[in-house]
Parts: structure tokens; C-alpha cells; sequence
């Protein structure tokens, strides 16, 4: 079946539409009825040639408030950067809605994507680049001179990049789901690499210049054109470094990431978390407990809260985490999350929320945005939105929850236990780790969507897994009080290893009652142990020696209700997100050869593993969004 692809007209056209009715402010959300309302026509003038100091020009469509008078009127101006088609759907019906209300909006093709000149190379040329854009807007007789950034992913990570830029014209940002630093949050964690995400973003979705590659022709005619994903059998393809190639996408960027395993000057190049005396303009950072860039928001908060360059980007600063995976509950609109639905009362007015910060900051608009909270997260589990004074939270209580067992913790139905007192002499539990049989990703800080990517995302029931033998299992009495987990997740391991190199991963689960007793991921996370002293020290193991191994499970906030169990389980995979360590101490993306390894965990008095856990004194007291 032939596919048609959408050339852009060269011409200006003007649209005008009637204007929306804004619903009624609910409770607690009085601010709404201040926003800018959409009053406006839209004048769109699609693929303007912008250049960049090195002479490349980036496709830039414009969108631009019309209407009788409007010809001498200058407006502030929003700008969206995307590698994924700056005429795509969801970037035009953002460009009206603003536009509409009284913002010119640029949404612009990165540099070697769609019809934009150059190479693209992932984050490499956008902080220049964000910089080159944002100075020929204000230089615009339309512009008024102020500029904000919008966008998710990696149309969020532009932005702050191009903060780090400190451009004189960059008003405030809002990036959602972004990065503080790319390898440890993106391509790698803990040091694994992150080959579920990865594999299809890198080797499918930019394999290409534009879109003629990634939908399939082999459909039913009638039916909707559906995204090529990366299917289940192409995450076991060895060696990785030639997968791309295997799947027929010849990608340079793909095989760069796997030759820097480590983190290097290369990786830090694109780092943000180096750069925040750079950034002098606020940014409201939207994210997530179940995304990939749970740790990202939060280090961005507390680094520009702390080391800013202005006055006005440390106080005027944002944070929020929500109770979603990387779409952001579809914008706030979504109650249901992997297996849990949270109800009305996760729902967040996120759209307003951007236009409320624009209105603030781009147009002096005194609509309270100054007043409120630095911090907006969701709890889980009592399902409330709560306004906060930091992250972490001042009064977090750190508590350690020991390993337990007599011995035998393998699976959900082992003598694993779980508790707040230090373990007497114990004996260890040990487990085979066998790569070509590893624990399968149910659940988590993963991306992107399914089918397209093949991993479950968010809460899920984990008793599928908990069932294996190389799953240990570890579990609290049932609890007589509600318990609040709300901050960073660590857990401490003793162990050692048979092998050269090898995994550990931790999983933290909410036990609910019944007599299903739904195992409910919180947090995860994963070491690989050649990087246990640091992501740029790699230094392999000597098999059977007891290293005790940090593993972060990045953030969450979730109560632990009366009559549930908190649970942990120690493994060594979470395939296909991570790619699995092969146990041999040999580089592992050129490597074909895998051997299972003898892993111990350890918990007695002197080697005594545990899992910290940020203990929340409770509070009745909640807000609205």
C-alpha cells in the first residue's frame, strides 16, 4: 500500500477560530479565570529558514496572533524544538492554543531532522542552536523581546540546554520529562544500559532523517497507520553494538552511545547538572514517579533553587511529580496508570498550569503563580496532591529496613522477611543469575508507550515475577499503621558475585490485602557492579569477594496503607529495559559469550543488607491542583 508524505506549502496562510469557552474555575483552582483567553486569529507561516551561527538553517513554522490592529502589536513569544516533526499534530494544536491567546509560537525542526539543514547528532548542537533561535526571535518586529520554551522529553531537554546558554532574551522555560544529565538518566543507569528505551528511539524512531521509515505499509487497507515499534525478538540480538544493523537501520549515533559505557568529558559535554550557574531564567519542571527522568526533575529543582544565576530563576524555580509514566497521564487528563487507577483526584490541569506560568512570567499577568508552593507532589497510595517546601522533605525520617531469612528468600513463597531491627547471625540466600534467562521488565521507570516499545510501564502486579527462583523476596508482617515513603530510595547490598562483573536489582512493592495480595512496583533500580564505586570508575570483581554495592531506586511517594506489606526483591535483570550483563568482565556491546553466575546476598550483624527507606511522619492536610 502506498504511503503519501506531507509536503509543506511554502505560503502563509490565516486561520480563525472560534473561541473556546473556559470551563468554570473548580475549587481551589480560582486562578483559572485569569488566564489569557483565546480572543485571537492565527496567521501560520510555515518553513522559515532560520540560521545558526555555522550558516545551517532550521525549518521554523510560525504562528502568530491575527485580528484587526494586530500588524503593529509585538507579543511574547513561546518556542518548541522537536526532532519528531514540527508539524506534527500535537505541536499544532499546542501552537493554536497559545497563539490564540496572545503568544506568538515557533515550533522549529532540530538540526538534521525534517526539513531542517545539518546532522543531527542527540543534544549535541541544541544548547547552541536554542540559543541562535531564541536571539533571532527577539530581533523580530512581532517579537516583544520576551521568550519562553515549552515541551516534553526531548523537547524539554532543549530547553535546558539552551539555559545553560544564558541567552539575554530567554524569559522562563517548562520542561517536562527531562533530563539532568543524558547517560545517567537516559542511555545508561547505575552504569546498565538502558536497550529497551534506547533500542527503538535511537535504532528505529531517529534512524532516519524524517518519517518514511517509521510506518509499516504491511496492513490492512482501512485501517490505522500504525508506528513501526521494536519487537520483543529484536532485544536479544548479540552482539548489541550490531543490532542497529541487523534491524536494517544504520545509525552512527546508535554504536557512539555504546563506545562510551563510562561517563566521560563526552557524556558531561550535554550535562546539565554542571551548568546551573548558567541558568538565569526560572523553570517549572514536570515529571514523574514511574518515568525515566524521575531523578532528572528533582536534581534540576535543587540545582537551580541553589546555584541559579538569578534572583529570579532560584526563587521563581518549580517542581511537580505526579503519579504517571513519561506522558504525563496525557497531560494530566488520565486517571488510570499501569494497573491502578488513582481516581478524579490525580487529575491535574497541567495545560492551564503552562499557560498560568506564561501568563506570569511572559506577560506579567499577576495571577498568584509567585504565592504558591515550590513543590507539588502526588501521594500515592493516599492519593491526594500535597504542596511542599522542598525535596527532599526536611522532616523525612530515614529509616533501614533489613534483609532477613533463614536462608532461603528465593521467590514470593521463600522465608524472606522484612524489618526495621538489625539481623542476628543469619544465613545468606544465594540465586543463579543465568543472562540467557533473565527476569523480565514488568513495570517501572521506562518509556515510551506500548506496543511500540514492548515493556509494561508504571505500577504493575509483579507476582509474575516474584514466582522465580532467582527473585529474592523479602517482606514486613503486615502493617498496623499507615507508612509514607516520600523522597530518593536507596538499598545497601552485601554480596558477592562468581562472576567478573554482574547486575543487582532492587524493587520496592506495595503488598495490598486479599487473598490475591497484588505485588504493586513503587520504585526500582539496577547497579552495574563494575561501576560501584562511581559511573566513571569502572573496575571489575573478584569473584567470591563481599562488596557491599549502593543501589538507587531513584523516587517515589506512596503510603503503605494499614493492612498492606512492604516487599523488596533483590535479582540481577530487568530485560529488556536493561541490557543483561553477561558475567564475563568482557566488553559487553561487542560481546556474544554469556555464563551464569552464583550471586549472595548477605545479612548478618557485620554484613547486614538493607533497603533506606524516607519515612514520612503523617499529615492530614492536602491540596488541590
Amino acid at each position: 500500500m502506498k504511503i503519501s508524505f506531507r509536503v509543506k506549502p511554502k505560503i502563509a496562510a490565516v486561520f480563525v477560530i472560534a473561541a473556546a469557552v473556559l470551563p468554570a474555575p473548580a475549587s481551589g483552582q480560582e486562578w483559572m479565570a485569569q488566564l489569557s483567553k483565546p480572543i485571537h486569529g492565527v496567521k501560520q507561516d510555515v518553513d522559515v529558514q532560520v540560521a545558526m551561527r555555522d550558516g545551517v538553517k532550521l525549518s521554523t513554522d510560525l504562528y502568530m496572533p491575527s485580528g484587526p490592529d494586530m500588524g503593529t502589536t509585538k507579543f511574547p513569544t513561546i518556542l518548541m524544538r522537536t526532532p519528531y516533526d514540527n508539524n506534527a499534530v500535537g505541536n499544532v494544536k499546542d501552537a493554536f492554543y497559545y497563539a490564540m491567546r496572545g503568544y506568538v509560537v515557533a515550533v522549529q525542526d532540530t538540526r538534521g531532522r525534517y526539513d531542517s539543514e545539518g546532522v543531527f547528532v542527540p543534544a549535541r548542537s541544541d544548547a547552541k542552536d536554542g540559543y541562535d533561535t531564541i536571539e533571532w526571535i527577539a530581533k523580530q518586529p512581532w517579537s516583544d523581546g520576551k521568550v519562553g520554551m515549552l515541551g516534553s522529553s526531548y523537547l524539554g531537554i532543549v530547553q535546558l540546554l539552551a539555559a545553560t546558554q544564558t541567552p539575554p532574551h530567554l524569559t522562563a522555560i517548562f520542561p517536562r520529562v527531562a533530563y539532568s544529565d543524558q547517560y545517567k538518566q537516559w542511555t545508561y543507569t547505575g552504569g546498565a544500559f538502558a536497550l529497551g528505551l534506547n533500542q527503538w528511539w535511537m535504532g528505529v524512531l531517529m534512524s532516519t532523517r524524517t518519517a518514511q521509515n517509521q510506518y509499516s505499509d504491511l496492513f490492512t487497507p482501512g485501517t490505522p497507520t500504525v508506528a513501526i515499534g521494536t519487537s520483543k525478538e529484536d532485544y536479544w540480538t548479540l552482539p548489541i553494538m550490531n543490532s542497529g544493523d541487523d534491524m536494517g537501520r544504520h545509525t552512527e549515533n546508535w554504536k557512539e552511545w555504546l563506545r562510551h559505557p563510562a561517563y566521560d568529558d563526552w557524556w558531561r559535554e550535554v550535562s546539565i547538572e554542571d551548568k546551573y550557574d548558567r541558568i538565569a531564567v526560572p523553570a517549572y519542571l514536570a515529571d514523574a514517579w514511574f518515568d525515566l527522568y524521575n531523578q532528572g526533575a528533582p536534581v534540576n529543582f535543587n540545582g537551580i533553587r541553589t546555584k541559579g544565576k538569578t534572583e529570579a530563576a532560584r526563587k521563581g524555580t518549580r517542581l511537580l511529580m505526579g503519579p504517571w509514566t513519561h506522558n504525563l497521564g496525557a497531560l494530566g487528563t488520565a486517571t488510570k496508570v499501569g494497573d491502578i487507577d488513582f481516581g478524579p483526584s490525580s487529575l491535574f490541569p497541567l495545560t492551564e498550569t503552562q499557560l498560568r506560568w506564561f501568563d506570569f512570567w511572559l506577560k506579567g499577568i499577576q495571577n498568584g503563580m509567585d504565592r504558591e508552593a515550590p513543590v507539588k507532589i502526588y501521594v500515592m497510595g493516599a492519593n491526594v496532591w500535597r504542596d511542599e517546601q522542598e525535596w527532599p522533605l526536611a522532616r523525612t525520617e530515614y529509616t533501614k529496613y533489613y534483609l532477613g531469612s533463614g536462608g532461603k528468600a528465593n521467590s514470593v513463597t521463600g522465608d524472606g522477611v522484612l524489618g526495621t531491627t538489625a539481623p542476628t547471625n543469619q544465613p545468606s540466600d544465594t540465586f543463579t543469575y543465568d543472562p540467557r534467562y533473565p527476569v523480565p521488565t514488568l513495570g517501572g521507570h521506562t518509556c515510551c508507550s506500548e506496543p511500540t516499545v514492548p515493556i509494561p510501564m508504571g505500577p504493575r502486579d509483579n507476582r509474575t515475577t516474584e514466582i522465580r527462583p532467582d527473585v529474592l523476596v523479602y517482606t514486613t508482617p503486615v502493617l498496623t499503621q499507615d507508612v509514607e515513603v516520600t523522597g530518593p530510595v536507596v538499598a545497601k547490598l552485601f554480596a558477592s558475585t562468581s562472576g567478573k562483573d554482574t547486575d543487582f536489582t532492587v524493587k520496592l512493592t506495595d503488598v495490598f490485602p486479599g487473598p490475591e495480595s497484588r505485588a504493586i512496583n513503587v520504585a526500582d533500580g539496577i547497579l552495574r557492579a563494575r561501576y560501584r564505586n562511581g559511573p566513571d570508575k569502572p573496575e571489575l570483581l573478584e569473584p567470591g569477594k563481599v562488596y557491599d554495592f549502593t543501589v538507587d531506586l531513584l523516587n517515589t511517594s506512596n503510603v503503605f496503607k494499614k493492612g498492606h506489606r512492604i516487599r523488596i526483591e533483590v535479582s540481577s535483570s530487568n530485560f529488556p529495559q536493561y541490557d543483561r550483563n553477561h558475567n564475563t568482565g568482557t566488553p559487553l556491546f561487542t560481546d556474544t559469550e554469556m555464563v551464569a553466575a552464583r550471586q549472595t546476598i548477605y545479612h548478618d550483624p557485620e554484613r547486614a543488607s538493607y533497603i533506606l527507606l524516607p519515612i514520612v511522619p503523617r499529615r492530614t492536610t492536602s491540596t488541590q491542583p
